[in-house]
């Protein structure tokens, strides 16, 4: 184990892992995206596999993907830099096509089906659509199927926009009464600062506090494909954790990183009530 990695805290990660039934994965565009911003269709297959294992376990797993305007930038390389917000739109809208084709053919090596949802917030405000989001879900899951989430990035506007899926994942595991909300992101957890440009910055494994973790901590900004940052996965362990809900943040670019979880070879930030 590397300096970063704490054998206690990553077997109670495994023990936390091993002892839920209903689990949450939010993968970042970062995870989603090559180096040159193409999918990651290796990744997919992979994080495919390691779910089935979830599965065979006895675990339902409900994804939540973004990756809908990586995927657009596969399709049509030509769009990739206008910014105009009716070309982002359609951008998502035809790389959700492809963003679900590459998830189906992923899920089909493991003789899985997948659903695909897509949500705005308006969605978790009304009670008649909650409860029936919540139905398709359990019944998705009871059914052996993956639910795979994205928010309507093609209808959605800033007035009615969730706006990351850390939030999104996050109301989806307190809709679907989840045991356990992972977030996949391109670091290992939360940092006293930011590992990428402070090599003294020191992982933080379990949160308990995160008032204090705010006053303790360097918040920066945002990274080059996704929406969101490290204050939308705290404000994700906010909603969570309010309902007893443990949030993990972990590194989705390691190699085989859910299998090593659940194994406790490999660590993260553990949010608990």
């Amino acid at each position: 184990m590397s300096e970063n990695i704490s054998e206690s805290n990553s077997i109670n990660i495994s023990k936390i892992l091993k002892t839920s039934r209903k689990i949450v994965i939010k993968i970042g565009s970062n995870t989603l995206a090559k180096a040159d911003g193409t999918q990651n269709t290796e990744f997919m297959q992979s994080f495919a596999r390691q779910c089935k294992s979830l599965i065979d376990m006895g675990k339902q797993v409900v994804v939540v993907s973004s990756g809908a305007q990586v995927s657009g930038v596969s399709t049509l390389k030509e769009w990739a830099r206008k910014k105009d917000v009716h070309f982002r739109q359609a951008l998502c809208a035809i790389g959700q096509v492809e963003l679900m084709t590459q998830w189906r053919k992923a899920f089909a090596e493991q003789d899985l089906h997948i659903g695909q949802l897509l949500f705005t917030k308006e969605d978790f405000e009304n009670d008649h659509r909650s409860l029936n989001i919540r139905n398709t879900l359990f019944t998705l899951a009871d059914e052996g199927a993956v639910p795979i989430i994205n928010e309507n990035d093609s209808v959605s506007t800033d007035e009615f926009a969730i706006g990351d899926n850390d939030n999104l994942s996050a109301l989806t595991a307190i809709l679907w009464s989840a045991d356990l909300l992972i977030l996949f992101s391109d670091i290992d957890g939360i940092y006293t600062d930011n590992p990428k440009t402070n090599p003294d910055a020191k992982l933080i494994e379990t949160v308990t506090d995160i008032p204090a973790l705010r006053a303790g901590i360097t918040i920066g900004n945002t990274n080059a494909f996704g929406t969101g940052g490290i204050e939308t996965k705290i404000q994700a362990a906010e909603k969570t954790t309010s309902y007893g809900i443990p949030l993990l943040l972990a590194n989705g670019s390691q190699e085989n990183i859910l299998d090593n979880l659940v194994n406790g070879k490999a660590n993260g930030t553990i949010f608990l009530a």
